[in-house]
């Protein structure tokens, strides 16, 4: 070989060389900056838009390599049968009846004169909330709360033309076996299913179909009083189409209440096109403590993929709050002693898990799957991680303390390689298909007594994330 020739190939290894360190260096500089292509890929495409059609062309190819590379190929996702959200199977007991309620004029009037104990059945049909709001505002008591219900699911629908659906301003009432559809044609005008306030603790919501709302649930204090206590468990939430809204978009805002439990929901598509596009599954935020998220499966994206804006999974702080809505009046810490256990969060535009100033909080066996991982984000945050399996990264941001033990995550930068080793675990995890592929990934350590996401008690040497078995999370 000639003495051109050997140089040549030098030059030609130099270069190769000299470009691997370059995208190495790129890598890690993305890493460092905690960019996932989800993020990086929307900025590109808004900063090339308005240019000549070269630069625009290239950016869309762009921003469009980078999604793939991150999130994969757009799927049909099925999560039929599942025993997660709202069932076929009627919930609760029925205690006395007040009578079968038949229009909405019978139900207003039946919820206005509620004694403790009562229960209040809808019979089958349509019932048209229109004008104003249905009150719930006398109280039930300890052990004999007053209930709305349907006898069987499916047969009772409510359908609201006005902007909360449900006040609920005194304690233990519970509704159960109800569809829900907010049908304003404004987004603006169907903001809440039920706004539960004040003094309506030991509230309870569970087996609902709910959709067609910007936040189905709303908690929030009134006159210094807070509705703790609350427990939301199996029902269905969602949008069949996105909010276009500027305001909160988020089926469960918890704001200033404490020791509630979100237990078995089915939360999936809130997606909110105006303002800042940042929408989340569910956030407890406000000063309150103790609040428990478990055995969740939250689908940020589920029919509505695609849509810009960010989407979060669940979180324990949410964006922050104004003082005057804190439970202290200020907001030390948006959350204390909050837990998020045994979740399953999927496609999310954003992180599956943020903790915004959420202190001494518990994060333990959860499953994320296309999300950009978990995030915990100030020095006020405090969080100990436990059991969880992450498709994406685990980040402690502006001075936050982890204390990290057994966990299974990705690093980000196999995300610009296409390489999702946690995604791959999983048979069709795009499609909803979450069963092992090659068999369960086994955890270090010995796992904590406990239940699972689909219910089912879990094994004491067991497996990273939410489940043991996804088969059992489907209805035989």
């Amino acid at each position: 070989m000639s003495r051109g020739a050997r140089l040549a190939l030098a030059a030609l290894a130099a270069c190769v060389v000299l470009a691997g360190c370059g995208i190495v260096a790129a890598l890690f500089a993305l890493e460092r900056a905690g960019v996932m292509p989800r993020a990086l890929a929307p900025y590109i495409d808004k900063r090339s838009s308005g240019h000549n059609a070269v630069i625009t062309g290239a950016g869309r190819l762009a921003s469009d390599a980078l999604l793939k590379l991150d999130r994969g190929a757009p799927a049909t996702v099925r999560l039929d049968g599942l025993r997660l959200g709202a069932q076929p199977q009627a919930a609760g007991v029925p205690g006395p009846e007040v009578g079968l309620v038949r229009d909405v004029a019978a139900l207003r009037s039946a919820m206005a004169k509620a004694v403790p104990g009562a229960t209040i059945t809808l019979a089958p049909g349509t019932y048209r909330i229109a004008n104003r709001s249905l009150e719930a505002g006398r109280p039930g008591a300890a052990g004999a709360p007053v209930v709305v219900r349907a006898a069987q699911p499916g047969t009772v629908k409510l359908i609201s033309h006005v902007t909360i659906a449900i006040r609920v301003g005194a304690p233990h009432w519970r509704f159960e076996n109800l569809a829900i559809d907010g049908a304003c044609r404004r987004h603006d005008d169907c903001e809440h299913a039920f706004q539960v306030t004040g003094a309506a603790s030991h509230f309870a919501a569970v087996n609902n179909a709910v959709q067609g709302f910007n936040a189905h649930f709303k908690i929030n204090g009134a006159g210094g009083r807070f509705p703790d206590h609350g427990l939301i468990e199996a029902n269905t939430l969602s949008n069949p189409t996105p909010r276009a809204t500027r305001r909160p978009v988020t089926p469960i805002d918890l704001v200033a209440a404490s020791d509630w439990t979100v237990r078995g929901n089915l939360i999936r598509d809130f997606v909110k096109l105006h303002g800042n596009r940042v929408s989340y599954g569910a956030f407890a935020k406000g000063g309150g403590s103790g609040n428990v998220f478990e055995r969740n499966l939250v689908w940020c994206e589920q029919a509505l993929a695609g849509q810009p804006g960010q989407r979060v999974g669940l979180s324990l702080g949410g964006g922050g709050t104004g003082g005057r809505f804190c439970r202290d009046g200020r907001c030390v810490t948006e959350q204390e002693r909050g837990v998020l256990r045994a979740n399953l969060i999927v496609g999310c535009s954003d992180v599956g898990i943020y903790l915004n100033s959420a202190s001494d909080s518990r994060i333990e066996d959860n499953t994320l799957v296309d999300t950009a991982g978990i995030d915990v984000r100030y020095a006020t945050s405090s969080a100990r991680l436990d059991g969880n399996l992450v498709d994406g990264p685990i980040r402690s941001r502006d001075g936050s303390l982890l204390h990290l033990a057994d966990n299974r995550d990705a690093g980000l930068w196999r995300s610009y390689l296409g390489w999702h080793p946690v995604r791959a675990l999983f048979a069709a995890p795009g499609e909803g298909d979450f069963r092992w592929k090659d068999g369960a990934p086994g955890r270090m350590q010995p796992r904590r007594d406990g239940v699972d996401l689909c219910g089912a008690a879990r094994a004491t040497v067991g497996v990273y994330g939410a489940f043991d078995d996804f088969g059992a999370c489907r209805r035989r």
